[in-house]
């Protein structure tokens, strides 16, 4: 083989990718078919979960100081998100080619061989490996990996060739957002429903402003069809009677309401990440959070499995963790979208909706579902609160006086056994799993570590072991861990 993991693309999920695989000890060359980073950006943030994702690997400090706020909506609804403890509606005011930037220069830092430049234009799978046929700047040729990840966007090549299957719902309708220059246009942060619409706006940098125009009733773009500025000027200026007649535009695009999901994420030896394995309505900046979470919880288990390490049925827990993930997003997306974007017919339900949302119960159930802080994977046998869910960043006092956070113990991408009544890490896996003893938790959100003893950590955060109630220790380490150092496979 000539490496050990091939990825495709080589935008934040495919870099996010290559870094958690190397990370975890495997060889990845990341091939992406643009010879230089676009510096545009769909996205102006990510969600909470997300934000967790980047600090657990000590990402968040590169981007400087990151706002987060409480203040969000569902659908165009506003509503708080710190009523769930811990969550905000996300970072806000860092678009996606930072992102990008942020982690392609983390992965190489890494030793993740990124080749821009390189579109993949064919594939063949064989029973130990992949192939793929590669156009570079110096000609054609073939590489051969282990494993294939498709993370090369909505109208991925990979999955197209890998066959995989992709229903859902076709576009109904076709929006339009610009990066418009030197025109202070006021800001609408949640959306502004209007009379033929809804539009957006929110200041990028000093002189910059982002605007969204969805105004009802305009037709999915054939696939022969290019959007002009021009047009997004007349769309903007009928749905808010402000002109933009002169102005220019760094950027601009459109985008439609079409969902879709894969069937599986992984087909034998690829699989897929990001919009490539779900695209959907970019409802509360979800889209390029979620294929980050992807690529956290196929990292590690990628790499385990090309280490020798993984337990049998680690790598298929891929799909049966991120697909219902996956399969939620379209919902709540698609909800949103109806609330959004449709027309006064909806005014029932949305009056409904508002009141809904304000009772507590339901707005921890909103916020949780669009920050992504309340998924939950099976971790086994046992009946502790914080099985399967994410542990929360608490602060850890430590033997001798000093502090740490859980995100910190999580940089480098191992399990974590962490115990504050001085249990023991069972002999056989050191090599994969960080004992850490804290004589207490303390924080914000100390009330999540409950009357727990110890937990054990895998590397994308979440709990598969606690203590009371989260069963037997040493079958939680061979399940997410694989055997202990002598034992037989």
């Amino acid at each position: 083989m000539d490496t050990e993991v091939i990825v495709v693309g080589a935008g934040p999920v495919g870099l996010m990718l290559a870094g958690e695989l190397r990370l975890g000890g495997a060889d990845v060359v990341v091939h992406e078919r643009r010879p230089e980073p676009s510096g545009e950006s769909r996205g102006l943030g990510f969600t909470a979960r997300a934000t967790e994702v980047f600090h657990q690997r000590g990402l968040l400090a590169r981007f400087g100081k990151a706002e987060a706020s409480r203040q969000g909506h569902f659908g165009g609804i506003p509503m708080d998100f710190g009523v769930l403890e811990g969550s905000h509606f996300g970072v806000r005011g860092i678009p996606q080619h930072r992102v990008e930037a942020m982690l392609e220069e983390w992965a190489g830092e890494l030793g993740a061989d990124v080749r821009r430049g390189h579109e993949v234009v064919a594939l063949r799978t064989e029973d130990d490996g992949v192939t793929v046929v590669v156009d570079g700047p110096e000609g054609r040729y073939e590489q051969t990996a282990r494993y294939l990840v498709g993370c090369d966007g909505g109208r991925s090549v990979v999955r197209a060739l890998a066959g995989f299957d992709f229903p859902g719902t076709d576009a109904t309708r076709e929006m339009y957002l610009a990066d418009v220059i030197g025109r202070d246009i006021r800001p609408r942060f949640i959306g502004e429903r209007v009379k033929g619409g809804m539009v957006m706006a929110a200041p990028l940098e000093p002189g910059i402003d982002r605007i969204i125009v969805c105004p009802h009733g305009a037709p999915p773009p054939g696939d022969d069809r290019a959007t002009t500025f021009g047009e997004i000027a007349e769309g903007w200026e009928s749905l808010t009677g402000e002109s933009l007649r002169g102005a220019e535009a760094r950027w601009f695009s459109s985008f439609t309401d079409a969902t879709r999901q894969v069937t599986e994420y992984r087909r034998g030896r690829v699989l897929l990440a990001g919009d490539a394995a779900h695209i959907h309505l970019p409802a509360g900046g979800q889209g390029l959070s979620v294929g980050v979470q992807d690529a956290a919880n196929l990292g590690w288990k990628l790499a385990a499995t090309v280490r020798g390490w993984a337990p049998p049925g680690l790598l298929d827990t891929y799909h049966a963790e991120r697909h219902p993930v996956g399969e939620r997003v379209l919902r709540n997306t698609r909800a949103q979208g109806t609330l959004y974007l449709s027309g006064e017919e909806i005014e029932p339900l949305r009056t409904v909706m508002t009141e809904i949302v304000a009772l507590p119960e339901a707005g921890r159930h909103l916020s949780g579902m669009v920050s992504g802080l309340d998924i939950r994977y099976d971790a086994g046998p046992g009946d502790h609160p914080l099985l399967g869910a994410r542990l929360p960043d608490l602060e850890l006092a430590l033997p001798g006086g000093g502090r740490t956070r859980v995100a910190e113990l999580l940089h480098p991408a191992r399990g974590v056994f962490l115990t504050t009544k001085g249990d023991d890490l069972p002999p056989g896996w050191s090599g994969r799993v960080d004992a850490v003893p804290a004589d207490r938790v303390t924080g914000d959100v100390e009330n999540a570590w409950h009357d727990t003893r110890s937990v054990l950590i895998r590397p994308d955060g979440h709990v598969v072991w606690a203590d009371p109630g989260g069963g037997d220790l040493t079958e939680a380490l061979r399940r997410w861990f694989g055997p202990g150092e002598g034992e037989e496979r």
